[in-house]
């Protein structure tokens, strides 16, 4: 039976919403009012005091509220986790991802667009619009140091933007995994400042850290921790979207003038790679020819799809990973259980992302949202390793030649299930990284740094299934959100004057695939590993390997080593231009050090499991040197990252 509401209440909520202009003014006693929207929060016009007595007789101002500009769209905006450029069908990949095909059939779809190359990094610019370092998220928060530019402690000066379209009437809501946070700030102490509700969300559902369990995760919904629902086939990312769907049908059913926005980021497919069953034997045949065919028919199909130009070179792959056909057959069938596991995850997430989309179009909103997807905060893990795990906890915490591969194999039944907190083989991440050499961490190479994207939004964007070419990076999203928003980038928030963005818009791209490019330079570092991009050109450092915890060579040794490689020619950085063009490699490097002072970048630190030491590496722990914890009854949750 439905609900009775009462005419008069109903009545009343006419009347408080009657006004759905967006021209709001006021006179007031200096003149017309005008709204300012790039100091937040927003100034209310000024009201003459009243000398009338009885209300009756009084004339009532027009009532202020700040709304969003007349035709703004909602937003969604999504971000996988630990996926290559080549890791889906779309980009010349296996694993089905229909809904991110059908956005880029209905949208369009970028070749060059970046991220930092590791994830914290890449959300803090995704959400800032800054660079990274500006956010003080050098790397990930857990390895946090002293130094600005890596304090993990994001600044007042850089709010995010989901902050400035909340103030500026909209709904904000986040989904799923966030990881912007200190991980000394994760506890009931706080403070939570730098929460997701306090970071511009009206609404946070998901895991505050890295990676969970997503058969039994640490969820909060806002600052409060709950527990996950009592469903036998139970898994996050349903869970996650679930609430996402509940959410926005709620928002809209209550509010259906107010647009929303939505930041949904899965856990997956970072590690651990937890699928159900059925998605996971989907997969079988699918990779039982190794990575190196993979990796060759993967170029193959971007050429032939025109996703990289015809001249591209495949890079080799690390002489540390192996000719699929050295393996052993223990290896192979090890190794195929593994990638099934990883793309069950990855074509179970898109599904999911999918009925997101249902619901949109049920609602009748989907063609008023700018719907951001984007396949990766950075390129494909081997934080598994040479052979993979079974769990990764075991590596994580410094235990090696625990696991073999006969041990493995025992579990291959309950591999992805709950019993398991499994990550893939190395040479997966490079087969998922094509054209490049390199995989995540190496921000210097764009195997670990270039990612998909599309974006659809047919009442701003008329184009349909082409491809854009344009230099781009994760940092230009805000301001692209923005502009479709008609909103300014604001130059206060909360009485902070705000570092302008480093990004820029990249709607001017929309309509125009042969438009100029807008993003001309960008610097990358992560821990140690560096490059500059600037005007078609790249000049980098390969620093470190990502499954070896000393660097290459010292940073000294390395001022004769710097690489230069002109990627309007050489899409997948294979040949190397620096004896050849000494002056356009020592211009670049100018470049890279006048950005990375600017930035916070320097210091540059490449210690490894030095910096997950708090009081090496200059960071709070709230143990502070204590080897002991009282607990008491209600103590539950208490996450790693507390210690």
């Amino acid at each position: 039976m439905k609900t009775k509401i009462p005419i008069l209440l109903l009545a009343l909520g006419m009347l408080v919403s009657c006004n759905n202009s967006n021209k709001q003014s006021a006179n007031t006693a200096s003149g017309e009012y005008k709204m300012d929207r790039t100091i937040l929060p927003i100034k209310a016009p000024v009201i003459p005091r009243y000398t009338e007595l009885d209300a009756r007789k009084a004339t009532k101002p027009e009532r202020f509220e700040v709304k969003a500009p007349e035709g703004a769209p909602n937003v969604v905006l999504v971000i996988i986790d630990d996926i290559g450029f080549s890791g889906s069908e779309l980009y010349g990949g296996v694993i089905a991802t229909p809904t991110f095909s059908r956005l880029a059939d209905e949208g369009i779809l970028y070749n060059r667009f970046h991220s930092t190359a590791v994830c914290g990094a890449t959300r803090s610019a995704l959400m800032s619009g800054r660079n990274h370092h500006m956010v003080n998220v050098g790397a990930v928060t857990e390895i946090s140091t002293a130094f600005p530019g890596n304090t993990g402690v994001r600044p007042n000066d850089a709010i995010y933007f989901a902050e400035t379209l909340r103030q500026n009437g909209y709904s904000t809501a986040a989904f799923g995994k966030w990881h912007e946070t200190a991980a000394w700030e994760v506890s009931v102490s706080g403070p939570y400042d730098r929460w997701p509700t306090n970071s511009g969300f009206d609404k946070f559902y998901g895991f505050i850290g890295g990676e969970t369990n997503m058969w039994d995760p640490l969820i909060f919904d806002g600052v409060t921790q709950v527990e996950k629902k009592d469903n036998e086939d139970y898994h996050f990312t349903t869970d996650m979207t679930d609430e996402a769907i509940d959410w926005i049908k709620f928002q809209q059913a209550l509010t259906p003038d107010k647009p929303f926005m939505v930041y949904y980021a899965p856990g997956a497919v970072h590690a651990p790679h937890h699928a159900p069953k059925a998605w996971i034997e989907r997969q079988n045949g699918k990779f039982d020819d190794g990575w190196d065919q993979l990796r060759q028919e993967t170029f193959e199909r971007q050429k032939a799809m025109g996703i990289i130009p015809a001249n591209t070179k495949l890079a080799p792959k690390p002489d540390a990973i192996k000719d699929w056909e050295d393996l052993t057959d223990k290896e192979k069938k090890l190794f195929i259980i593994q990638m099934e596991t990883f793309a069950g995850f990855m074509e179970h997430t898109d599904n999911e992302i999918g009925r997101l989309v249902n619901t949109l179009e049920e609602i009748d909103e989907f063609d008023n949202t700018l719907f951001i997807y984007i396949m990766g905060d950075n390129g494909s893990s081997s934080e598994g390793g040479m052979n993979g795990t079974f769990n990764e906890m075991i590596s994580m915490n410094g235990v090696f030649g625990e696991e073999t591969i006969d041990n493995m194999l025992e579990r291959e039944d309950t591999w992805g299930g709950p019993e398991s907190f499994p990550h893939f083989a190395a040479g997966w991440a490079v087969a998922t990284d094509v054209p490049f050499k390199w995989v995540k961490r190496i921000a210097a190479d764009f195997g670990g740094s270039r990612n998909g994207m599309v974006m659809r939004w047919p009442n701003g964007i008329k184009a349909k299934g082409e491809i854009r070419s344009q230099w781009h990076h994760v940092n230009d999203i805000a301001a692209t959100i923005l502009e479709a928003a008609k909103l300014p980038e604001p130059t206060m928030i909360n009485g902070v004057e705000q570092v302008p963005y480093a990004g820029v818009s990249m709607l001017y791209s929309a309509d125009d695939k042969d438009a100029a490019e807008r993003h001309n330079t960008q610097y990358f570092e992560i821990m140690a590993n560096r490059a500059i991009y600037h005007e078609g050109w790249l000049a980098r450092i390969v620093h470190t390997r990502p499954w070896e915890t000393e660097p290459m060579q010292t940073l000294q040794e390395e001022d004769t080593m710097w690489e230069l490689y002109n990627i309007e020619e050489d899409f997948s950085l294979t040949n190397n231009l620096a004896a050849q063009e000494p002056e356009k490699l020592a211009e670049l490097r100018k470049i890279f050090r006048e950005e990375a002072i600017e930035n916070k970048v320097y210091p540059i630190d490449d210690r490894s499991y030095e910096r997950f030491n708090a009081a090496i590496a200059g960071r709070p722990d709230l143990m502070d040197g204590r080897t002991s914890l009282t607990l008491g009854e209600g103590m539950t949750g208490i996450m790693e990252n507390v210690f």
